[in-house]
């Protein structure tokens, strides 16, 4: 199957104390490039998320979200720290005998200074937690690489199309040559007559004429190597995923050939055939852009 690099997935999963929301999208990028938002509680399960995720993606820059929601109410606990209160009212005592000031320190005076009361995250089940989060995560990657597949799917259909263009368009370049080469023989014998006059002209030396031409306009090799390299990439794109680099490799030949066609042109009909041969092309190159 043919993959695109651009895609979508997302799962839900909640439990009565636990809530997940997994989402992940991508874009073109040359290689695997994860980019991983989540709680800084979750932090430790960063490898095993990208270890997960791995199944379902070859390349691609990833952007993975995760919201993390805790409903058991047992998350964080209050602390009370006792011996920064008890060093606190000794202050206030000294204070009091240095300064002649009343003591007058109360519990809501107290409890309003920094670190009397902190709040203290409970630690968390990891292996109850990751069970919840995994299963988010396969959810959302089943979804993710669905939805590249589908998109592939129809790139595939549409580079498919575009390629049999290419191979009518190399058969019209093909059909043009022996006209080409006709019509410049009876140019160069009308020329040649006109020159000369009545003096009797060898068919050797018009041949040969006609041979050096051809020979200098001849298009055959580079005809026959891109129908290979079309012939290739449709075959290619049969043989299933990850074939994304191997596409823009073959693409990269094919327009080699189409440059070298139209260099060689010396009919205008030739030259727009070559120019639409290498637009097809170029669009073909954007396209494969788009297959992991």
């Amino acid at each position: 199957m043919i993959n695109s690099m651009t895609g979508f997935g997302r799962s839900e999963v909640q439990d009565s104390d636990t809530r997940f929301v997994v989402e992940i999208k991508s874009v073109n990028h040359r290689y695997l490039d994860f980019n991983i938002k989540m709680p800084k509680k979750l932090s430790f399960f960063e490898n095993a998320i990208r270890t997960t995720l791995k199944n379902y993606m070859q390349r691609g820059k990833i952007d993975v979200f995760i919201t993390y929601e805790d409903f058991s109410g047992n998350n964080v606990s209050l602390k009370y720290n006792r011996d920064l209160t008890k060093k606190y009212l000794e202050y206030c005592s000294q204070m009091e005998e240095e300064f002649h000031l009343k003591n007058d320190v109360t519990v809501r005076g107290l409890i309003a200074l920094p670190e009397v009361f902190s709040m203290e995250e409970q630690p968390v089940d990891e292996k109850e937690l990751w069970c919840l989060l995994e299963k988010a995560l396969t959810e959302a990657g089943r979804q993710f690489a669905a939805s590249r597949n589908l998109e592939g799917e129809n790139l595939k259909a549409d580079l498919t199309a575009k390629l049999d263009q290419m191979l009518a368009n190399v058969g019209q370049i093909e059909t043009r040559f022996p006209l080409i080469m006709e019509e410049y023989r009876e140019k160069l014998e009308q020329k040649t007559k006109e020159l000369l006059a009545d003096t009797q002209i060898e068919d050797s030396r018009i041949a040969a004429e006609v041979i050096l031409f051809a020979d200098k306009i001849c298009t055959d090799e580079e005809t026959v190597r891109l129908r290979s390299h079309i012939e290739n990439m449709k075959s290619v794109l049969k043989t299933g995923d990850g074939v994304g680099r191997k596409l823009d490799f073959i693409a990269q030949e094919m327009n080699r050939e189409a440059n070298t066609i139209l260099s060689k042109a010396n009919d205008l009909e030739t030259s727009n055939i070559a120019i639409e041969l290498k637009t097809e092309i170029e669009k073909v190159r954007e396209q494969i852009q788009n297959i992991e």
